[in-house]
């Protein structure tokens, strides 16, 4: 199976999307294994699928690295404005996507006819455990322990569309991700897996986060579990409702309004080249 692909990352987040007005792909579960591959595929956090949309101007469709369906990336969802925009598929600069989070808001930040950020509404955090889903018959899961390898850690939840648990730990040096990540994505708490964000606070504005996404493992950055960092830091009287978050691939700016409990996420996006492949040359 041939298609045309782009390869695009936002603060180091890096995809393979794929124009679907235009391209097919047959099977994109074994696909997004199969491109994701450092070694063998293109190399990528998993492939996105740009599509019509009934109900708004595009619609995303994700897949993790190790094929599992994702509902929402802020991080793809910002190439995907960028992507529409510049390869010509729409003139508006207030974009629509449909995700399966939910419709999501992009606005485009254009100069000189290319996209510079996107301003994306994330929508409303979901707090409730059971709708995360947390196996915890709380209201909240807010700076709760959870004991991993024998260690306590307070945790908060939190979903963007997808779940995340939000670790605060006094620093982030030394911290050995590979391990605790997937203990936390399979703890039993868990019963969808969890995404992991392990976070150092340095001021009421700035916060340093590596993450453990499931299905997929350390990335240099995760949208969704930035704007659940902040919502989790907002909520321990950590910081405010705004902040800077710092992650290994760049910078993202977050912000909880208050008018209309939304969270927006503000960053970059970025092609890094575009290709075709035969994916029967990977089996």
């Amino acid at each position: 199976m041939k298609f045309k692909f782009s390869k695009m990352q936002g603060i180091g987040n890096d995809y393979v999307y794929v124009n679907c007005f235009s391209e097919t792909v047959a099977d994109p579960n074994k696909t997004a294994e199969l491109v994701s591959d450092r070694h063998f595929g293109i190399g990528s956090d998993g492939l996105v699928l740009i599509k019509p949309s009934d109900v708004a101007d595009f619609r995303m469709d994700m897949y993790n690295s190790d094929g599992t369906q994702a509902q929402m990336c802020g991080n793809a969802s910002r190439c995907v404005g960028k992507y529409v925009y510049e390869r010509g598929l729409t003139d508006k600069t207030s974009v629509t996507l449909e995700t399966l989070a939910g419709i999501k808001t992009l606005e485009l930040n254009v100069k000189d006819g290319k996209v510079e950020t996107v301003r994306v509404n994330m929508g409303k955090p979901e707090l409730t455990p059971k709708n995360i889903p947390i196996a915890s018959d709380k209201d909240r899961f807010i700076d709760e322990k959870v004991t991993v390898l024998g260690n306590d850690y307070r945790v908060t939840g939190v979903s963007m569309g997808n779940p995340h648990a939000i670790v605060p730990l006094d620093s982030l040096d030394g911290l050995e991700i590979e391990k605790l990540g997937p203990l936390f994505e399979n703890n039993k708490l868990f019963p969808e897996r969890i995404n992991t964000e392990f976070v150092s606070v340095t001021d009421k504005n700035n916060i340093s986060m590596r993450v453990w996404e499931r299905g997929a493992g350390e990335t240099l950055a995760c949208g969704t579990g930035a704007s659940a960092a902040l919502v989790a830091c907002s909520l321990l009287g950590l910081t405010g409702r705004k902040a800077t978050l710092h992650l290994l691939g760049g910078d993202l700016d977050i912000e909880w309004n208050e008018a209309d409990d939304c969270v927006y996420m503000t960053g970059g996006a970025a092609f890094v080249f575009d290709g075709e492949i035969d994916t029967d040359l990977l089996q």
